[in-house]
């Protein structure tokens, strides 16, 4: 198999790091480039506490919708954009400035004076050996690194480049003149090596905010085949093929076991990275044709037959999802205090009766509107989690947690972590110190020690009567005397 130039992908810092860094105390942590990434963390000093509208209306104007925006669409040659006029066109009337050059343009760039100049990358151009220009695998690596985002199309015909990107992000691609076979699932259009092939939409990833709904024709595929890399959990299994589909050389016989075989072989995958980037790699240009958007669908050994199948509704949903429009959560307020207060304390006390909010919202049709959901944890973590509990739903995206702080004192944070597939990274973490009892806090008297103040009273009275006896007893010396 081809191997990337660079070292293995768990070596990009957008693949092992963790997208939130360890800061001092006294600073807030916000993502530098990431546009729409939702995660945020607050840090404070014991002695000095900030105000949840105030951090809410900094992250406000930090975090801007991602929507839109300057995008670069890298083609094998000008007649694609002929050849897939529909998606492009949809992608313009959503307001995306797209920039067409060829992948081996001399002038190519992404960044200038360490600003990028694009929010978005499109590669339709399957062939490319070698990208033009500034431009190849590792400045493309950096653009994801950035926050950037990453739609790829290959074929069976994809050259050196496409193959080292793919590595990069964590799938294979199989080699040079490789298509996905299907002798069963194959269309009726299909010129004799089967190769042209009918997917089902229940071969669809169970996540609609990237797909969309599976209520739709059957899809054509004709194209090379990819296997997700086994060690990496960032990747998404956006479209398999049947279990009858094999990834070979049509005109070769097949000598050995094929690189991607049955279930295993990916049509479409896609990467979210820890700085909620996305890229979705395509081993087919021809799903994003105007051919296959407009064509009838009909398996070759099958009656039922489609006017048009469900490869422009996918496409778009994948489009929606990897350019950010969908599947974007933020969060946009968090508070914290006593029950019965309204403020945050300097610091708590052990086993303080404690109420924790956060507001979180999410992006749809380019404004922010609250995100309803039942599944929001929150976690009460000094080193490990001393308290985890679901979150009640309220108005307005607002979550609420009511517990009791443990009876151990320390530095604590209030943590909420929710991943789901699909969605970008909610993390919020709030430092917040947790201190013992003073002594004027403690019970005066305890049960338990009852016996012991019986004891010592007892005592004490007993020392009292016997000193008036000692004191005030005296013998009659008349007596003594006879």
């Amino acid at each position: 198999m081809r191997k990337s130039k660079r070292e293995k992908q768990s070596k990009r810092k957008y693949m092992k790091h963790n997208f939130v860094r360890d800061v001092p105390d006294g600073v807030r942590l916000f993502p530098v480039y990431d546009r729409a990434l939702c995660s945020w963390q607050k840090y404070h000093k014991t002695d000095r506490m900030y105000a949840a509208p105030v951090i809410s209306l900094f992250l406000c104007i930090f975090v801007s919708v991602n929507a839109g925006g300057p995008t670069l669409v890298l083609l094998d040659n000008l007649a694609i954009k002929e050849t897939h006029s529909i998606f492009f066109k949809s992608l313009q009337d959503r307001g995306y400035q797209l920039t067409y050059k060829l992948a081996d343009d001399a002038n190519l760039q992404l960044s200038k004076y360490k600003e990028f100049l694009y929010e978005h990358l499109i590669i339709f151009a399957p062939s490319v050996e070698e990208f033009g220009g500034a431009l190849n695998d590792d400045t493309i690596a950096d653009f994801i690194d950035g926050g950037g985002n990453v739609l790829v199309a290959g074929s069976s015909q994809s050259g050196d480049a496409l193959h080292n990107l793919a590595s990069e992000c964590g799938f294979e691609m199989d080699e040079e003149g490789a298509t996905v076979i299907d002798h069963i699932n194959y269309d009726v259009s299909d010129a004799g090596q089967h190769n042209k092939i009918v997917a089902e939409p229940s071969s669809l990833i169970e996540a609609p905010v990237i797909v969309g709904s599976r209520d739709i024709p059957p899809l054509l595929y004709q194209g090379t085949g990819l296997v997700a890399k086994p060690n990496n959990p960032l990747v998404l299994r956006l479209l398999s093929a049947a279990s009858s589909a094999y990834s070979y050389n049509p005109d070769q016989l097949v000598k050995e076991y094929p690189h991607a075989v049955g279930q295993n072989t990916l049509l479409i995958a896609a990467l979210q990275a820890r700085n909620n980037a996305r890229v979705i790699f395509s081993g087919s240009l021809f799903f994003f044709s105007d051919e296959a958007f407009t064509s009838p669908v009909q398996k070759a050994q099958g009656d039922k037959k489609y006017e048009k199948s469900g490869n422009e509704a996918v496409a778009m949903a994948m489009s929606q999802w990897v350019f950010k429009e969908n599947g974007v959560i933020r969060v946009a307020a968090v508070n914290h205090h006593k029950v019965g207060e309204t403020e945050p304390p300097q610091s708590y006390t052990i086993m303080d009766d404690v109420i924790y909010e956060i507001d979180v919202q999410r992006l749809q049709d380019g404004k922010w509107v609250p995100y309803e959901a039942d599944d929001l944890q929150l976690e009460f973590v000094r080193i490990d989690p001393f308290v985890r509990i679901t979150m009640k739903r309220l108005s307005n995206g607002r979550y609420q947690a009511r517990f009791k702080i443990p009876d151990v004192y320390g530095v604590y944070q209030f943590k909420v972590n929710y991943t789901r597939v699909g969605l970008t990274y909610l993390y919020s973490s709030t430092q917040v110190s947790v201190r013992p009892l003073e002594h004027t806090q403690y019970e005066r008297f305890i049960p338990s020690a009852f016996p012991y103040y019986v004891s010592a009273f007892s005592m004490m009275g007993g020392v009292f009567l016997f000193s008036l006896v000692f004191l005030h007893y005296r013998e009659d010396t008349k007596s003594k005397a006879e």
